[in-house]
């Protein structure tokens, strides 16, 4: 990369971070919420890609993972009175055992049969914190009711206060680039070339000494101390948790984003998420009778134009202003990308 390049990239670099800092205060609280959620889903979106875009292990469960991120804070929020940010290392360490003990029946299983045994994961989890056992730490049906946290000092800019959406706008985005700087080292090194080997040609990774047990277990984990984070991030912006917060279809809407931003992609974790947080109310403005029917125009629309996700496109069109066609990228998403190389249990047997 020569300097003038580099330098192009710095400046813009810098000048998106002005923009996000400044974006707070040039709209109103519920914008604000709104965008909190969106970054809130891109941490999770990115958790979920590690493991189904680059490891090519399927989930229909990680909403289970965002519940338990979600009420780990929340308990220590409500119960402790920790500070919010000293349980996101908390929720990401519970969440990564949790994860790392689910990744060993993967070992044993691929494709939708995976894809069952993790959406079984998603089906319990909210039954379970309704367990009469354990309602005096999670609440029940009623759940835990939190407090927003206060900004530590008072700040106005363009006539709008620091506000306590705008001081976890900040802190969440603090997050969200220290979670996306994690995964960019993590997959751009030999941990990411080992995952898209055991994604793409399973026996041959084995045959060139990677331990395939360890990474998929691993993997399992990683994804889901990210969807923790996410979820402890979640339970701080509402301010709420419940079980009937995050059920089955919170799964599905975390999978919907990771195709909808690109499988296999770091920055498509933005777009996934900008489309499940903001498509659904835009469906709902257009049509009050049938919102999930607009919403499902619009994914059928975007799986057609853009069937490598909006990365994908993204990355195209940047390719063809320079004048080049875009380079074959080993990690990118192919028609085998969400799916290991058999459909079957490991080793073959039902």
């Amino acid at each position: 990369m020569n300097s003038s390049k580099r330098t192009w990239i710095l400046v813009g670099g810098l000048l998106l971070l002005v923009g996000l800092v400044v974006l707070p205060f040039l709209v109103k609280n519920f914008r604000v919420f709104q965008f909190n959620m969106v970054m809130v889903y891109a941490i999770a979106i990115l958790g979920l890609n590690i493991l189904t875009g680059y490891n090519g292990q399927i989930s229909l469960g990680h909403g289970a993972f965002y519940a338990i991120g979600a009420y780990v804070a929340a308990m220590l929020m409500a119960y402790g009175a920790w500070p919010f940010w000293l349980t996101l290392p908390v929720a990401a360490l519970v969440c990564f055992v949790f994860g790392y003990l689910m990744g060993f029946p993967a070992l044993r299983l691929g494709g939708h049969y995976l894809a069952l045994a993790t959406f079984a994961l998603a089906l319990a989890i909210p039954q379970l914190l309704k367990y009469k056992a354990i309602e005096g730490w999670t609440g029940g049906v009623m759940g835990i009711v939190l407090n927003k946290p206060e900004p530590p000092f008072e700040f106005s800019m363009f006539g709008q206060p620091l506000s306590q959406d705008r001081w976890l706008y900040f802190v969440i985005l603090a997050t969200l680039l220290l979670m996306f700087l994690i995964a960019w080292r993590l997959l751009r090194g030999r941990v990411g070339r080992a995952l898209i080997a055991i994604r793409d040609h399973p026996i041959a990774a084995a045959a060139m000494g990677i331990n395939l047990p360890v990474y998929k277990s691993l993997t399992f984990g990683v994804s889901a101390a990210f969807t923790g984070v996410a979820g402890a991030l979640g339970a701080v912006t509402v301010a709420f948790v419940s079980p009937d917060s995050f059920t089955v279809f919170l799964s599905i809407t975390l999978l919907v984003g990771v195709v909808v931003g690109g499988l296999a992609t770091i920055h498509g974790a933005i777009f996934g998420a900008l489309f499940i947080q903001f498509v659904p109310h835009w469906a709902e403005d257009i049509s009050k009778s049938a919102p999930w029917a607009i919403y499902g125009v619009f994914l059928i629309l975007l799986m057609y134009l853009m069937p490598t996700g909006a990365a994908g496109l993204i990355d195209r069109v940047l390719a063809r202003f320079k004048g080049s066609a875009p380079a074959a990228n080993p990690s990118g998403p192919s028609a085998s990308a969400a799916a290991p190389a058999s459909t079957h249990p490991a080793g073959g047997k039902l």
